[in-house]
């Protein structure tokens, strides 16, 4: 186990090879937290992170973790508390799409991946998390971010409704967390992006949809993914001591 300063956050992001996740990653690390990442595929990426946050001081354990394997995602609080000792924050990030297409042409076994590592995944880090962190149990205390999106909304018809479905899922999770964990001293929040510049358009099937979208967005432009994360950073921040259950949406006017 690495020998950690108490005064020194241990963060969970899920998720964090590249994106929104890295941005994050990046901007918790200078903020003086310690790290732990997960990514699916991208070793050379997620080392390359890694190396980022270890610069600004961070202690950074990365772990290759498929969340929609359920089991596999149980693993990652056990792995954390493993190395550091504790855990006093977790950003569930890691979301997939599914392909653009309209709702009727979405399949259910597309549905079902997406469900499980939009929804059922941070459900599982989610109730470890507070297990963990909440004061009835033995706990300190700490501080959950949900990463959403603004489909959650708007329904995204003719695009990804499946996906939408999911985020706001995540939304209700916030929700009913926050409320019921409160008292406990668990804060949990919802960070809900617009259009972003990062690659999960192209995984979509749409590489260009962050310029496609822009006249749309009152600011005309999509976002960048250090603006997320400076959302995210706020709300593990002394200053968001007395914010939970809120949904900041960084989109640009929409």
């Amino acid at each position: 186990m690495t020998d950690v300063p108490a005064t020194r956050p241990v963060t969970i992001i899920t998720g964090a090879s590249r994106g929104i996740g890295a941005a994050i990653a990046e901007r918790l690390a200078a903020d003086g937290h310690d790290l732990v990442l997960t990514f699916r595929e991208r070793r050379d990426e997620a080392d390359a992170v890694a190396r980022r946050c270890a610069a600004s001081g961070a202690r950074v354990l990365l772990l290759q973790i498929d969340l929609g394997d359920l089991e596999a995602a149980a693993t990652v609080i056990p792995a954390a508390i493993a190395e550091f000792g504790r855990v006093t924050g977790l950003v569930n990030n890691a979301g997939i799409t599914g392909r653009i297409s309209g709702f009727l042409d979405a399949s259910i076994e597309e549905s079902d991946e997406l469900f499980r590592v939009n929804v059922l995944a941070p459900i599982v880090l989610t109730r470890a998390a507070i297990a963990h962190m909440a004061t009835d149990r033995g706990g300190a205390g700490g501080s959950i971010v949900n990463i959403s999106s603004g489909a959650a909304r708007s329904g995204a018809p003719n695009t990804y409704i499946p996906y939408a479905m999911s985020k706001a899922a995540l939304n209700a999770l916030t929700t009913g967390t926050s409320k019921e964990f409160g008292p406990v001293g668990v804060r949990v929040n919802t960070v809900s992006p617009g259009t972003t510049h990062t690659e999960i358009h192209a995984a979509a099937g749409r590489p260009n949809a962050p310029e496609e979208r822009a006249p749309n967005i009152p600011m005309r432009r999509a976002g960048e993914p250090h603006e997320i994360a400076g959302a995210v950073a706020y709300l593990f921040s002394a200053d968001a001591a007395y914010t939970s259950g809120a949904d900041i949406r960084v989109a640009g006017g929409n």
